[in-house]
């Protein structure tokens, strides 16, 4: 099954998360991948979200991505955002976000160097 991938970039204003939530919903209900008969379903893996292109994170890219997991998790997948900037980071630590979405992959470096927080691995 190919992921799913949302590319969030530029300076993120209040007024453009419902375009990006109406986005990922548009992903979201695109056709899947062909089931075998008799075949259970695969299950629904992440949905990445590359937010390496955004100019000075604030408080309108939390309530995306806040937006972004629920939509995500009501689907039934997880929210992994990728290429997290230090900034993005301690503002999702700050309010408690961090433990909700995914961050990177087991063994992957954030821009510090450090290894990347990922929730239950």
């Amino acid at each position: 099954m190919k992921p799913i991938v949302l590319v969030v970039a530029g300076h993120v204003t209040r007024d453009a998360v419902p375009a990006l939530c109406a986005e990922l919903e548009t992903l979201l209900s695109g056709p899947g991948a062909p089931v075998p008969d008799g075949a259970p379903p695969a299950p629904p893996g992440p949905v990445e979200c590359d937010v390496g292109g955004v100019d000075r994170p604030g408080l309108a890219l939390v309530e995306a991505v806040a937006r972004l997991a629920l939509i995500t998790r009501r689907s039934g997948r997880q929210l992994v955002l990728r290429r997290v900037g230090p900034e993005l980071q301690g503002l999702l630590d700050l309010v408690g976000l961090a433990d909700v979405v995914g961050l990177g992959e087991p063994g992957e470096r954030g821009e510090s160097g450090e290894p990347v927080r990922v929730p239950g691995a």
